[in-house]
């Protein structure tokens, strides 16, 4: 065979053996081998590393597959953990204004948390980056119509309150797993803070605030929490009698919780409203407690007066303008003392403070009024039934000034006898 024949020959050896292999398309490969070994067998010794090379390739597809699988799980939890956070920022602002720019769909969460601390400190800046973009809300709406500021102010209320119940949701199931001391109380109270502040500037923007009587707002605590409340800015007076009514809605259960309590130095429980587990709605004096026949979680609004004289203890209580029930023996003689701490949606168990979850008010109030002095069956009638002679308390009256609000307590415009039920 000359040598022309023979290269044609063992090239046709390998292209057989090539294409008896399911590699695709065929290949030309050019080995040296000894002069007097048969052609067609060197071909078959030399197909070895090539069929290594198939095992190593299918090997590397089929990491390479499993990879891809595992990225696309990753990313589909990622996907489901992210999508409540990022609820707040799926609707659209305006392009552009005075402000800046539009933020669009930013994840402003950025990464999952991988620990309670961490997610506290997720939250905390996303709030402040939903804070920066109230205030260039504020920037557009001063330079634009008040529909347009009317429709983004309400726009970004509905932002804020999905943020809000996510925020406290999550601080309280954070706070609920830890089994230890809580360590991130300092990061909570900067959420509180900011929360606390955003509710504020979303009440400044409301439409026409500056013409809205002070006292046609009710506060609304969503969650049963220890760090949601609010509270009075100056001390009730020495009483020897005195009359508090409110309005009050609530569907809450067990119990609604308490709607107020008043502590002073060495009694925290001077004088509590307060309905916790089955228990009837009570009202303290001075730790001596009186049961009250009201039936008041139906989420309803319903109108509540309280009188009680030092003389023998007695009180009255009335719902919706009607009396339900009375009494005597509540604390007789003793006067209710100043100098104390007024807070609404929390039992002090200290001086304005040693807040429990469990006894905390979840409802909505509005026109809490104390006077020094019982208040006859006309006068509470005509409280509940918005009449014009009504009166407003002669030592605490509702009105913003009055009030301050903490821990994501909201709110909001409300007018009795028109806004209820």
């Amino acid at each position: 065979m000359d040598g022309f024949s023979w290269k044609i020959f063992a090239l046709s050896c390998l292209i057989v053996e090539g294409s008896s292999q399911d590699f695709g398309q065929t290949q030309f490969i050019c080995t040296s081998v000894p002069k007097d070994m048969d052609l067609c067998s060197a071909a078959m010794q030399n197909s070895g590393p090539a069929e290594d090379l198939k095992t190593t390739v299918m090997q590397l597809r089929e990491t390479v597959l499993q990879q891809k699988e595992t990225i696309m799980n990753q990313k589909e939890t990622i996907r489901e953990l992210t999508s409540k956070l990022t609820r707040c920022e799926s609707q659209s602002l305006p392009e552009s204004g005075p402000g800046g720019r539009r933020p669009g769909s930013k994840n402003t969460m950025g990464d999952v948390s991988r620990g309670p601390t961490d997610t506290l400190a997720q939250l905390g800046h996303t709030l402040q980056t939903l804070k920066q973009r109230l205030e260039n809300l504020e920037q557009y709406s001063r330079g634009n119509n008040t529909i347009q500021a009317n429709s983004l102010k309400d726009l970004l209320q509905n932002k804020i309150d999905d943020m809000e119940k996510q925020v406290l949701s999550r601080v309280n199931t954070l706070e609920e797993s830890k089994p230890g001391p809580r360590n991130d109380t300092d990061q909570r109270n900067k959420v509180e803070s900011t929360l606390t502040t955003l509710h504020h500037r979303i009440t400044d923007l409301e439409k026409g605030k500056e013409n809205r009587p002070m006292d046609k707002f009710q506060l609304t605590f969503p969650l049963r929490t220890n760090y949601m409340y609010a509270k009075a800015k100056r001390s009730l007076p020495e009483m020897y009698s005195f009359t508090v009514c409110l309005w009050i809605k609530s569907n809450a259960s067990p119990g609604v919780g308490t709607p107020f309590s008043y502590a002073v130095p060495g009694q925290a429980n001077e004088v509590v409203l307060i309905e916790w587990g089955d228990n009837p709605m009570e009202f303290l004096i001075n730790d001596k407690v009186a049961k009250l026949p009201f039936l008041i979680n139906d989420g309803k609004w319903h109108h509540l007066c309280i009188t009680w004289t030092t003389r023998d203890g007695m009180w009255e209580a009335f719902q919706d303008g009607v009396m339900r029930g009375t009494g005597e023996n509540l604390a007789p003689y003793h006067p209710i003392k100043p100098q104390g701490v007024l807070v609404l949606g929390q039992e002090q168990d200290t001086l304005g403070g040693g807040f429990d979850a469990t006894q905390a008010f979840v409802g909505e109030l509005a026109n809490l009024n104390f006077w020094d002095r019982k208040l006859s069956i006309g006068e509470i009638y005509n409280l509940a039934t918005c009449n014009s002679r009504a009166q407003t308390g002669n030592v605490f009256s509702w009105t913003e000034a009055n009030i301050e609000i903490f821990g994501g307590a909201t709110k909001w415009t409300f007018e009795p006898c028109r806004s209820i039920n």
